[in-house]
């Protein structure tokens, strides 16, 4: 590590909170386009306040559109650092106030302090150190700050219908080491339609989870023509079985059951407990007009599994690991079932070992494909590439740890990049709660990012 710059940056960083603080109190979540912002007022205010922050650091800003902004150390970029700042909302049970940032010791709370508000501070941070004691580089450095990471990455497919890829792109929006290789995603929706019901007992409605890639930590139904102290005794060995709990009232004529597991994201579903799955349980042992669907989608997706075995597509490779499957959404509004899934696809997976095989399991079952959903290809970077490397050797010098590539489910900043790594900026062995209530990050450690990325700005650019 250079000394110099390793100096200058433990010295400025002493107002990095303070600067952090401005992004964070800024609310950029996504919201309908409000005039020239397309993303919402929140995520142009930040955008804006980002650009202050860069003029106060020496650096002028080019504004996409508010769809990203720009800025460069030095003539002909050869690398670019990726960071956003839109963030996903708040959710419930904070403690402290997600768009007021407060610090504890090293410890900074709010939404976005790690996730990608901090990291895109960092970055600022590092190319002002190496500036100051380098002057400029031979070939430069460019960064880029979007503002839709969280909703699909709009904001990169208008950049990158104006700029140009650059030789090498690095994004601190996951985790270290670094990760090399990024699943692809299969996120089908199906539909089945049902004349009107007949019988005693009928499933009113099915309030299954939010999206696709979230394991449902809640999921409900209301039936007729049953009581709820009827229904009950059913809901217990399947509660007992599969860890949930269950909720059964009177409401709305009718019997309403709920369901709740525990959340997760829909690259570890492992992780969560279904509700959605363990409520189909109970479902398909009740007679009624929709048993043979409901059996259908309980032997589809049994409660626990996540490989994908019983639709017909597990799979996986050495490279990359297992297909993953998280049953998602389920809705019925008495008249269509409607199901969505998410499964995160190894390196060899493509249509015809996954779209294909999954498509005809629901077509047998008198579902039909609502969109038009394909496999989103993996994305990998050769673990020998000069960035790879570099971003490795540079991590276990600074840090003293060992420096290693990974491969994961969820998808990052850089998966539709040529030659993108996401590095960091997230430290092995802890819960930062992104997505989640009471975010935070650590001073110390963003120091360290900041330090990582000047060496490799140094290495790559001087």
């Amino acid at each position: 590590m250079n000394n110099a710059v390793a100096a200058l940056l433990e010295k400025n960083f002493e107002k990095y909170a303070e600067e952090l603080k401005l992004l964070i109190d800024k609310k950029s979540v996504r919201t309908a386009p409000e005039g020239e912002y397309p993303f919402g007022r929140g995520c142009a205010e930040v955008l804006d306040t980002a650009e202050g922050i860069l003029a106060s650091h020496g650096f002028d800003m080019t504004n996409y559109g508010y769809y990203a902004g720009e800025t460069d150390l030095g003539k002909a970029p050869v690398l670019m650092l990726l960071a956003h700042l839109d963030v996903v909302p708040e959710g419930d049970g904070w403690t402290r106030e997600p768009y007021n940032m407060k610090r504890e010791g090293d410890t900074v709370y709010g939404r976005g302090t790690t996730d990608d508000k901090g990291a895109a501070l960092a970055c600022i941070y590092a190319m002002e150190a190496v500036r100051d004691v380098l002057g400029e580089p031979k070939t430069g450095v460019r960064l880029v700050l979007g503002c839709a990471e969280e909703t699909g990455s709009e904001d990169m497919e208008y950049y990158f219908a104006h700029r140009p890829v650059l030789d090498y792109t690095l994004s601190p929006d996951a985790q270290y080491p670094l990760i090399n290789i990024e699943k692809g995603r299969f996120a089908p929706a199906y539909e089945k339609h049902f004349e009107k019901q007949t019988g005693k007992v009928r499933i009113e409605r099915i309030d299954g989870g939010v999206t696709q890639n979230i394991v449902p930590g809640k999921a409900g139904a209301l039936v007729t023509g049953i009581g709820a102290d009827e229904l009950k005794p059913l809901c217990e060995p399947v509660a007992e079985k599969t860890g949930t709990r269950f909720t059964v009232s009177e409401k709305d004529g009718g019997a309403y059951v709920l369901c709740e597991g525990q959340t997760a994201h829909a690259s570890t579903p492992e992780m969560g407990v279904n509700a959605q799955t363990a409520l189909v349980e109970v479902l398909a042992s009740l007679d009624t007009p929709l048993k043979e669907t409901l059996t259908f989608l309980k032997n589809t997706f049994p409660h626990g599994e996540t490989d994908g075995e019983s639709l017909g597509i597990a799979q996986g490779d050495a490279e990359s690991g297992a297909l993953t499957l998280n049953f998602g959404v389920m809705k019925f509004d008495g008249e269509s079932l409607s199901c969505n899934y998410d499964a995160r696809c190894p390196v060899c997976s493509d249509d015809m070992s996954v779209k294909i095989p999954s498509d005809a399991v629901f077509e047998s079952a008198g579902f039909t494909p609502s969109d038009d959903s394909h496999v989103r290809p993996a994305h990998v970077v050769d673990e020998n590439s000069p960035l790879v490397v570099e971003a490795l050797r540079v991590y276990e010098d600074v840090t003293g740890l060992k420096g290693e590539c990974l491969a994961i489910g969820g998808g990052t900043y850089v998966h539709d990049i040529p030659g993108g790594i996401a590095f960091g900026i997230e430290f092995p062995g802890r819960d930062y709660h992104m997505h989640g209530a009471d975010e935070f990050a650590d001073v110390k450690e963003m120091l360290l990012t900041a330090k990582m990325y000047a060496q490799i700005i140094i290495d790559i650019c001087y």
